[in-house]
């Protein structure tokens, strides 16, 4: 038996006034993932546990059956490790964002786009070159990542130190939180001249020339140290791979004992390389006897509050993710899951913890078939509710008493 999980990040969402009610998920084209749903079993699954922030990191551990009660310790370690960057105990990873901050008269500061415009790979990089030049050293240093994405590593004590996502804050004042950054003697001289330095690039200075937005600040979030986090092999007897754009996702599979495959042009947003990802999926699972497929896209147009960009996030996951993998399978035998990971409704523009709709499609038949199109709603009113990410893959994998 194989099993595929495809993952749909931030896809689920709230009914809106303009979609007449409907919710993306309603209001995009999804004959595949309808399809599925029809034939298959409809379920509502609760990935993030109580007193945990609704973020990709907690939700996308649950997806893969762990408890993040017994194993999480932030989200920046989990990167990391997609990244070869080792943790040695007393040293602290953070998640750094490449950010878009404007500063009034009265020193205020709002935060404009917590992705700098969707900085490309290439720009990023020469912005972490400069800031590693001139600010790593024996208690610091920077890792360059994808687009907006990167990493900072410090030995320093950060106790009592609450950051909070950018994404939480778009548009929105974040003065007092920058504030509370710089009360930490570490960071009081860090994030200031970052400022500087990335102000004074000419990778900026060209991205305001062509009316982009400039990466004018970093933004430190996710914290902590590495975590211990058991192989899929050794918990649940599986050979599993990974294929995702984003490194949290691939620290996750590194830690998990999964293979991380890389897909040229894999970007984590609408123009990412979906039949790298399709093919991909299908060649590792030839070897594997899991494969977990994450695209970024619909979670990023939440977050920017871009209804139209979500519902075709949507409808190319449906078109060209799910629809080439499942005639891949043609003749096989297969479990195979669609869910997002959490909610990331548009109104908001940040996640939230509700129950996510999720199918489980098996290709012998012989379960107990919806009838029903996939929506938030269907799934909640199939009144087949999953409390974890540990009780999810006891079904999933028919392990279930």
């Amino acid at each position: 038996m194989k099993y595929i999980i495809l993952v749909c990040d931030g896809m689920g969402d709230e009914p809106l006034a303009e979609l007449g009610g409907k919710t993306p998920m309603e209001a995009a084209q999804t004959p595949n993932m309808d399809r599925l749903a029809a034939a298959g079993e409809l379920f509502t699954l609760q990935t993030v546990p109580d007193g945990f922030a609704p973020g990709s990191d907690v939700a996308n551990l649950s997806l893969l059956g762990y408890r993040p009660e017994e194993f999480y310790t932030g989200r920046a370690p989990l990167e990391a490790a997609s990244m070869n960057v080792r943790l040695t105990e007393g040293e602290t990873a953070f998640r750094c964002n490449l950010v878009t901050v404007a500063q009034d008269a009265s020193g205020r500061l709002t935060m404009v786009d917590y992705s700098a415009g969707h900085i490309s790979t290439p720009e990023a990089a020469e912005l972490l070159a400069a800031l590693a030049l001139e600010l790593n050293g024996p208690r610091i240093s920077f890792h360059a990542g994808i687009s907006y994405r990167h990493l900072m590593v410090s030995d320093g004590d950060f106790g009592g130190l609450k950051t909070t996502p950018p994404h939480d804050h778009s548009g929105s004042d974040v003065t007092n939180y920058w504030r509370r950054y710089l009360e930490h003697a570490v960071l009081r001289d860090i994030m200031p001249r970052a400022r500087r330095i990335l102000a004074a690039h000419p990778v900026n200075r060209q991205r305001l020339a062509g009316g982009r937005n400039p990466a004018n600040a970093i933004w430190l979030w996710g914290e902590g140290g590495a975590p211990a986090l058991p192989t899929m092999r050794g918990v649940f007897g599986l050979r599993g791979a990974l294929v995702s754009a984003v490194d949290l996702l691939k620290g996750i599979g590194v830690y998990a004992g999964m293979e991380v495959i890389d897909v040229e042009g894999a970007t984590g947003y609408l123009d990412t390389n979906y039949q790298g990802k399709a093919q991909a999926a299908l060649a590792a699972l030839r070897h594997n006897d899991l494969v977990f497929v994450h695209v970024e896209a619909a979670d990023e147009a939440g977050h920017q509050g871009l209804l139209r960009e979500k519902i075709q996030a949507i409808h190319d996951f449906d078109q060209q993710i799910v629809q080439p993998i499942l005639a891949g399978l043609a003749g096989s035998e297969f479990r195979l899951v669609i869910t997002p990971d959490h909610f990331t409704p548009i109104a908001l523009k940040t996640h939230i913890a509700r129950p996510v709709p999720l199918i489980i499609f098996d290709s012998r038949g012989g379960n107990a078939a919806s009838g029903l199109t996939y929506s938030e709603k269907n799934a909640a009113d199939s009144g087949r509710f999953l409390a974890s990410g540990a009780e999810f893959f006891a079904v999933l994998l028919e392990r279930h008493e």
